[in-house]
């Protein structure tokens, strides 16, 4: 077995994916968050098995919970591995293996699964979140976890103060060694030394060494105050003892990009929305088009976008990804962003706006800053995201002011 080998073999990654994603509702009624559809042709978890896949760590287990049907079938769809030894993605449902009652917290759920991280042996376990748009090899950040002999690593990054309230909080001494650390701290957050406006918050990715993290978690399970959350308290008990250690996620370089260090939380309706938009920059900050770094999902089997003039009414596409399957008739659309099998019909202006999938647009409409999620039926003439008083009566409008059309909602008929 060479080194490579050697590493991937020793690593262990579980993904948790069983967020109810209430912030995104309504694009969470019916579906958990990770199996949000983003970016015309993916998955919100597509964006974390890719690292790993394009880091070779392909011992995965996915742990869902609520409502995740549809996440299920996208694994099997996108994601199946067979007939490769000791590959696996596998998804893993909440099985109450330790009582009648869902996960608790982040912790509770690796803990209710820790037998898989005792029959597969591995040297480190890889717990990340799927619910981020990002791009980081993986292997890196292992290298470094190796390096310092850690027991835990951290992948961390610098954002507003003003965002401090929604991350867990890291203070670091000249090495990275974690010296602080404060869940989601409501006043008074500890900033950056020399940088008074940015803190350095958790990204809720680690590496652990497995025998730190196993007793981490038994140790836990005992405690009945505990919330069983890794921010809450598996990280406060571990730092102190002074192995523990942050990886600056800027740092990680993908092959084949200069930009390094973009990371959206899409845990919000507007955050969602304004991720969107930055995939339709002149030069954007996340790119989807790089073969040495490639983003797998599962594409059905559909025609190329087609493009038709109808009569006087002409076509006009600029700033906007089109997936396939869709088909735009004599209409205008600008920075928007189109699921497969989108359907618009002529006369119609489509600015700002994701459309989820296998949705149907009719003549003449007007849509501005607006989600409309899979299936719906938009009736000719229709006026969305103009008058925001008038949306409120009727759809879910964001606090800065984007409307969101539900899933298979039929609107105007």
């Amino acid at each position: 077995m060479t080194e490579v080998q050697s590493l991937m073999a020793g690593i262990l990654t579980m993904i948790l994916a069983g967020g109810e994603g209430t912030r995104l509702y309504p694009l969470t009624d019916s579906r958990t968050k990770p199996a949000v559809p983003f970016g015309g042709s993916y998955r919100l978890i597509d964006f974390a098995l890719n690292n790993f896949v394009n880091s070779d760590f392909l011992k995965i287990y996915v742990l869902t919970q609520f409502k995740s049907q549809s996440l299920n079938i996208h694994l099997r769809q996108a994601w199946h591995l067979s007939g490769i030894t000791d590959r696996f993605i596998d998804a893993v449902p909440a099985q109450m293996r330790v009582g009648k009652r869902w996960y608790d917290g982040t912790a509770d759920a690796i803990y209710q699964n820790a037998r898989f991280i005792e029959i597969n042996e591995p040297e480190h376990v890889c717990i990340f979140g799927s619910d981020h748009i990002y791009k980081m090899d993986v292997r890196q950040m292992v290298d470094e976890h190796r390096r310092k002999e850690a027991a835990l690593t951290v992948a961390a990054i610098k954002v507003p103060k003003a965002q401090a309230d929604q991350f867990g909080i890291i203070e670091v001494d000249e090495e990275g060694r974690m010296i602080g650390f404060e869940e989601k701290p409501k006043v008074n957050p500890k900033t950056i030394p020399g940088d008074p406006d940015h803190v350095l918050a958790s990204m809720g990715n680690y590496v652990f060494e497995r025998k730190t993290l196993l007793e981490a978690l038994y140790d836990d399970a005992k405690e009945d105050s505990s919330t069983h959350d890794f921010g809450h308290d598996i990280i406060p008990k571990l730092y102190p003892k002074g192995k523990v250690f942050a990886y600056d996620f800027t740092q990680n370089t993908i092959p084949g990009e200069s930009v390094s260090g973009y990371w959206r939380d899409v845990g919000t309706l507007d955050a969602y929305w304004a991720a969107h938009m930055d995939l339709l920059d002149e030069e954007p900050p996340f790119s989807l088009y790089n073969p040495k770094f490639p983003l797998h999902t599962h594409y059905p089997p559909l025609p190329p976008a087609t493009f038709k003039d109808v009569g006087d009414k002409k076509v006009s596409v600029s700033q906007s990804l089109i997936s396939a399957g869709s088909f735009i008739l004599g209409s205008e659309v600008n920075r928007s962003v189109f699921g497969f099998r989108s359907h618009v019909r002529p006369g119609s202006v489509i600015s700002e706006s994701v459309l989820i999938g296998n949705c149907r647009i009719g003549e003449g409409c007007q849509i501005r800053r607006t989600i409309i999620d899979k299936n719906a039926e938009i009736a000719p003439g229709t006026i969305i995201g103009e008058n925001l008083e008038e949306d409120r009566k009727r759809f879910t409008v964001s606090p800065e002011g984007i409307v969101v059309i539900p899933k298979n909602a039929k609107v105007g008929f």
